[in-house]
């Protein structure tokens, strides 16, 4: 017999061999038809995987995110049985689950597939589904792996075999067709009701420019067709809301061959709001005690060669720029951070200067594929809203949650209300991946740990999320359609301070190391105005709106009094606008509501009189007759309730 112990914290007995799947039909048959896998221990299992030693066990459902993850990996395996069944002699390179459904890359030789083709594989996948097919899972020797994939002529799977150890290699056999894989799987085809193939695209084989470009296809499934039907319309929801297609309408941002891929053109209106951004982060940051600095764009290669950075992220950079002088290379800087150690050490420190805070709004350049460009959310040039402190390991907890609180100010400010924190840990099977002592590590993430509790977040932890040079809390948005984003960040690093041999001189008389906390509450100004965009579908807060107000004559009489209007506005630091078309009231307003202007200000032969507007508040009516003064003190008045400051 064996013991297994349940979340809610009771231990029943069972025979050894039993299966997380059958344990559920011991509980009720209504659950058992819910499971699609378990957590056995910390590990995912397939729900019929044999338990034969005392374990933790959680059956997944389709409200787990594992259970989730485990249905859209299986039906990456549907969907590649029913390519290979439509197109025989089809190679498959990997087919994993994503954060929305999931995607197999494809090689199916001279055939090309296109998106008039996805309706007939998704066909043949709910054919296939309604068999309720089995995932079967088989152990497999490294040779008998090799000698079963060569067979079948595909060369990629080969590749990914040799990079195995004996012991470690699994298939997973449902219908006809048979993958290398680790698992795990639903019990049955049967769970998968709803399969929508959403696009296709190109894909390197293992994201390598110089390997072959196999087809990578992009699908999802539900276990109901309600949901899927949700699903798609959200989809249609979030294409009106394209940052793309609003920043082009709303003259944000565009982009030039000329001046190249992923390197974003800032329009006036766009600018300007970046610039409001900024500078309403200015102004918290004074107050926090943050100090303004500003570095180059380009470094020698050997600082990032101190930092690190020249080893981690030298493949996605761009190319060290050669000068005149042999051997000196320059970087276009990944990371503002260098430049900050640099500027901490240009001199001595005590302990009583500490913390210090720089803050700067540095461009950073990374060298993205020009197949993972998206608009503003992912370029190759882009401007972080970036700060280092400077601090005693006592010190830590206090400034992590100080840097908490403006990220939190933010959030409200812009109306991003629900969010979930993510604690990025090291993965200690891969340590290669970091720098620094395995004690420094664990100092570091022990101090993110208790601030998220004592500032009671909900958190989750993953791990192998960390940056390379120390553990980290991300904050991830969710916007108005559901939408998980990673916004802000706040990293401890016991490592650069390090590399970099950062100083201060202690109460003891002795030189002590300083701790380094990175943060960037926006994250980067792209990625963040394209979130912003998408989550207010181009309606921005009042503080934020290229235009606040706009002034509405009620005919060419009122014209100069209108213009005496908007003269008062803009020296009361208020942007306003006049709509000057000989056009009724009534259509001005209607237009002025579909331009998503927060003020509308008539006016005509009274106010012109009284020195007064008539003021039309987008979303809730008419407001009443305001003198010019009450009309600037309430939309300033607005603009910091709104901010929070």
């Amino acid at each position: 017999m064996i013991n297994i112990s349940f979340p809610d914290n009771t231990v029943r007995q069972y025979e050894t061999g039993i299966t997380a799947l059958e344990i559920a039909q011991s509980i009720s048959e209504g659950l058992a038809r819910n499971v699609l896998s378990a957590k056995v221990d910390s590990e995912v299992w397939d729900a019929t995987r044999p338990i034969n030693h005392d374990a933790s066990l959680k059956l997944l459902t389709w409200n787990d995110p594992e259970g989730k993850a485990t249905m859209w990996h299986s039906s990456a395996h549907l969907m590649a049985e029913a390519v290979e069944q439509l197109y025989p002699g089809a190679k498959f390179g990997i087919g994993p689950d994503i954060e929305n459904g999931f995607y197999y890359d494809i090689d199916t030789g001279d055939k090309m597939l296109t998106e008039s083709d996805l309706l007939e594989i998704e066909k043949r996948m709910a054919a296939i589904a309604k068999e309720k097919q089995t995932f079967k899972r088989e152990d497999i020797s490294k040779e008998d792996a090799l000698n079963y994939f060569g067979e079948k002529g595909d060369e990629y799977k080969l590749e990914l075999i040799s990079e195995l150890t004996d012991g470690e290699i699994t298939l997973y056999k449902s219908g006809t067709f048979t993958d290398l894989c680790r698992g795990p799987h639903i019990p049955n085809t049967g769970f998968i009701k709803a399969i929508k193939l959403l696009s296709i695209a190109g894909a390197y084989w293992r994201g390598d420019e110089n390997r072959k470009q196999l087809t990578r296809i992009y699908g999802i499934t539900f276990p109901k067709k309600t949901e899927l039907d949700e699903y798609l319309h959200m989809l249609e929801e979030a294409k009106k809301r394209d940052h793309r297609k609003l920043g082009k309408e709303l003259e944000l941002f565009t982009f030039s061959q000329r001046v190249g891929l992923g390197l974003p053109l800032w329009l006036p209106k766009g600018a300007q709001l970046r610039e409001r951004l900024e500078q309403y982060l200015k102004k918290v940051q004074k107050e926090a005690g943050y100090l303004p600095v500003i570095t180059p764009h380009i470094g020698n290669v050997n600082l990032y060669k101190t930092s690190g950075h020249f080893d981690k992220y030298g493949a996605d950079s761009f190319r060290p720029i050669s000068t005149p002088v042999e051997g000196e290379a320059f970087f276009l800087k990944p990371m503002n951070c260098p430049h900050h150690c640099e500027i901490y050490g240009h001199k001595p420190h005590s302990y009583k200067d500490l913390p210090i805070r720089y803050a700067e709004f540095g461009t950073v350049y990374r060298y993205e594929q020009s197949g993972e460009l998206h608009g503003l959310t992912r370029v190759r040039g882009f401007t972080q809203d970036d700060a280092h402190i400077f601090c005693t390991p006592d010190q830590i907890k206090t400034e992590f949650k100080g840097v908490i609180k403006i990220i939190m100010q933010i959030f409200k400010a812009l109306d991003f209300n629900q969010f979930i924190t993510q604690v990025s840990l090291s993965d200690p099977k891969t340590p290669e991946k970091y720098i620094g002592s395995r004690e420094n590590w664990d100092k570091a993430e022990r101090a993110i740990i208790e601030v998220a509790q004592e500032e009671n977040l909900e958190y989750v932890v993953e791990y192998g999320e960390a940056a390379f040079y120390g553990p980290k809390m991300d904050f991830m948005v969710k916007d108005a359609l559901g939408r998980k984003w990673q916004l802000g960040t706040i990293q401890v690093d016991y490592n650069l301070p390090e590399r970099f041999d950062l100083t201060y001189i202690g109460s003891d008389n002795e030189k002590h190391r300083p701790v380094m906390i990175h943060r960037a509450p926006f994250g980067s100004m792209e990625r963040f105005v394209a979130v912003l965009v998408e989550h207010c579908a181009g309606d921005f807060p009042l503080w934020l709106a290229p235009d606040q107000a706009i002034i509405l004559p009620i005919s060419e009489k009122y014209q100069k009094y209108a213009e005496k209007v908007s003269q008062f506005l803009k020296n009361s630091d208020i942007r306003a606008l006049i709509d000057e078309r000989n056009e009724k009231t009534g259509k001005k307003i209607r237009d002025a509501e579909l331009k998503k202007v927060p003020y509308m200000l008539i006016v005509g032969e009274r106010e012109e009189q009284e020195g007064s507007v008539s003021v039309r508040k987008r979303g809730q009516g008419d407001l009443g007759a305001f003198s010019l003064e009450q009309l600037a003190k309430a939309i300033h008045d607005e603009e910091e309730r709104l901010q929070g400051i």
